[in-house]
């Protein structure tokens, strides 16, 4: 690597930031990749499958971990960077514990941060021990084993959709993007893994958008026999017999429903990271309607903050599901190169 090479600072080291970094090295570029964990992964560390393939989670995160393993890339772990500021043509980046860091652009890659449940008090998250959230459920196949609280194996289960997304109540009117269609291929897991459990999914819609989503919908229904209510669940309680008993208008039916579940899955969706939002208020980036950074241009320019040398990643600016976010990182490292060539 040569003495001259520009220097850039990647905030944030998940999925959108491993990628970016990866690609500037490659380039040429010495890079410095920090990251508030442990690891660097992100929410990918977590997961066991992905969609529509269910492929391991694994294979992606051995393509973004060989990435990294780049001589040209410093990597600084357990790390937050609090503040973005320009030095006559540098940026200089405050991080946790006093240090900075200086370089010619950054990228800002920091994520999102899953809705926290506890905040719907009616579906009892924290309350009841058999609702859990679908990165709950996740952990668990990650484990190997779906089971209630006291160990035994559920015979129903409800996944319960849009939890924390298109809510005015928790000021979320956004649509996260992947909760219908993670919800579908965790029911089809949940099946395959117990194939004597029925499996609910209660929606408001399902939007299946991206590639093979629909079909994968359709497979969930035709192969798997999960079962789709449209209806919003109004609450959860508990009965004498210590299952969930839920409440919840069919809208298709026309009529109001209710139903007992052994484990209710909350399907909660994204929203702008706690430490994404606190740097940007120190740094004078712009967040949208949706809370998540507003970027240069929504059509031509949704790579591009509004202050020189700094650019944007991933789920920073929007929910993403994990393909768009890695060609969201590399559009990113287009326009940074763009920007450096022209200095």
């Amino acid at each position: 690597m040569k003495e001259t090479a520009k220097h850039v600072i990647v905030a944030g080291g998940g999925v959108a930031g491993m990628e970016a970094a990866g690609s500037l090295a490659e380039m040429g570029m010495r890079v410095t990749l920090i990251e508030k964990g442990q690891d660097p992964g992100g929410h990918l560390l977590q997961w066991h499958a992905l969609f529509p393939d269910r492929r391991p989670a694994e294979e992606v995160r051995g393509y973004l971990r060989q990435k990294i393993e780049h001589e040209n890339i410093n990597i600084i772990t357990s790390t937050v960077v609090e503040k973005i500021m320009h030095q006559g043509h540098d940026v200089i980046v405050k991080l946790s514990g006093g240090t900075e860091e200086r370089a010619d652009a950054v990228i800002v890659a920091t994520g999102f941060d899953l809705f926290d449940a506890h905040r719907k008090e009616e579906y009892g998250y924290g309350i009841y021990d058999n609702v859990i959230t679908s990165a709950d459920l996740e952990d668990m196949f990650n484990k190997g084993k779906i089971a209630k609280a006291d160990g035994s194996v559920p015979a129903r289960i409800g996944f319960i959709h849009c939890v924390g997304s298109r809510d005015e109540k928790v000021n979320n009117n956004h649509c996260s993007k992947v909760c219908c269609v993670t919800a579908v291929k965790q029911a089809i897991e949940v099946r395959k893994k117990l194939p004597a459990c029925e499996v609910f999914c209660f929606y408001m819609d399902m939007r299946m958008y991206g590639p093979y989503y629909e079909e994968l919908y359709r497979e969930s229904q035709e192969f798997h026999n999960v079962n789709y209510i449209r209806g919003k669940v109004s609450e959860a309680s508990v009965n004498i017999n210590n299952r969930l008993v839920i409440k919840v208008e069919d809208t298709l039916a026309g009529r109001p429903l209710k139903m007992e579940l052994d484990l209710m899955v909350l399907m909660v969706g994204m929203e702008m990271s706690k430490s994404g939002a606190r740097l940007a208020e120190a740094s004078g980036l712009e967040t949208g309607i949706n809370r998540f950074l507003e970027t240069g241009d929504h059509h031509f320019g949704n790579n591009l903050s509004r202050i020189n040398g700094v650019f944007y990643a991933g789920t920073c600016t929007a929910p993403m599901n994990i393909t768009d976010t890695i060609s969201h990182a590399r559009a990113a490292v287009a326009e940074t190169v763009r920007y450096l060539n022209g200095r």
